[in-house]
């Protein structure tokens, strides 16, 4: 081996000393996924690519399948995290309110001021990330999630009519369609510009066609 000293005298080049290798680079992975949570809330699944997402969440393709597996696998995360984080206010109300009608009243409000709010995508993520969703399994999930909703405000109606919160014969089936339907087109008025005003406004509307004891 001729070292720098002998390069000297003999003219030989010095051999450049060997460079230490790179350690894989660190992320912090709740940071990742939020980011993740928004690009898919902002833009739905179909239309968010894996290159878009290694650019918001600031990582590689390698250490995004590593961390979360592929696409789909990272939005089943997404949507879990997210109804922690962002969609639990409708749970929340069906769990605390001691009625169908008031738990109703306050899943409409929240949702109006949640799906306008302008610290992240307007809307809801489960609805717009739907929206011309070809993929199955993607599709059937977020399905199940509305759907869910739905029964939880039916069977809570139900309830009330068995106790007497509500007079005989209410159409819980009905109450409970006409609130999902509410929110999911709240979400999408919002995501057209309206204001949480606007969607308070359509809410009580809503209210009004609920029955009295």
């Amino acid at each position: 081996m001729v070292s720098n000293k002998e390069s000297e005298t003999t003219g030989a080049k010095p051999r450049p000393a060997p460079r230490p290798r790179g350690r894989p680079r660190s992320f912090d992975r709740e940071t990742a996924l939020e980011k993740a949570i928004l690009a898919f809330w902002e833009h739905g699944y179909e239309a968010t690519s894996v290159s878009d997402l290694t650019r918001v969440m600031d990582i590689g393709a390698p250490s995004l399948y590593a961390a979360f597996g592929d696409k789909q696998s990272l939005f089943e995360e997404v949507v879990r995290a997210y109804d922690v984080r962002y969609g639990s206010f409708a749970d929340r109300a069906l769990a605390e309110e001691p009625t169908a009608r008031a738990a109703v009243a306050r899943m409409l409000r929240e949702a109006a001021a949640e799906y306008t709010d302008p610290a992240h995508p307007h809307g809801c993520l489960v609805a717009h990330a739907a929206t011309n969703c070809s993929t199955p399994e993607v599709e059937e999930s977020l399905r199940s999630r509305r759907n869910a909703t739905i029964a939880a405000i039916r069977s809570r109606t139900e309830a009330d009519v068995a106790t007497g919160a509500l007079p005989p014969g209410t159409d819980a089936a009905a109450l409970a369609r006409h609130t999902g339907a509410m929110i999911q087109g709240m979400s999408q008025q919002a995501r057209d510009g309206a204001s949480r005003e606007e969607l308070e406004a359509l809410a009580e509307i809503a209210m009004a066609n609920w029955p009295r004891t």
